[in-house]
């Protein structure tokens, strides 16, 4: 997927017309350039396959990725095995992976973003709560 470089006045503008965070930056300008929105696709099964991982009763199929921007440095991770990866180690939480970026106590729901297989935007995983 190529990368676009935007100046932080382009950024904010389509960051205010989001509606909500289910609605990604793509989204705003498929809208703003009248093009039809992107074909949804289907929703893998709800039931964990082999290498999920299922948090606070969330799950994440394996090979969903995350991503947090952590005093300017992007951190990444992936569902691999039932967990969440980080550089290495293994995490049982969103919490506990972020904590070992800040070394201190956060919210890892409100900390890390994640893209699942098959999807273009990310989005913050405490949305993916509320569903």
């Amino acid at each position: 997927m190529p990368n676009i470089e935007i100046d932080f006045d382009v950024f904010k503008a389509i960051t205010l017309r989001r509606p909500s965070e289910t609605t990604t930056e793509n989204d705003v300008l498929r809208e703003v350039f009248g093009l039809p929105p992107k074909k949804v696709v289907p929703t893998a099964p709800t039931v964990p396959g082999a290498g999920d991982w299922v948090a606070k009763g969330v799950r994440f199929p394996m090979g969903t990725e995350f991503r947090a921007i952590y005093k300017g440095q992007t951190y990444l991770g992936r569902v691999d095995a039932g967990a969440l990866v980080l550089e290495g180690k293994r995490y049982d939480s969103p919490s506990s992976a972020a904590v070992s970026i800040t070394g201190s106590n956060v919210n890892g729901w409100r900390f890390w973003e994640a893209r699942l297989p098959g999807q273009s935007g990310w989005k913050m995983i405490e949305s993916l709560r509320r569903q």
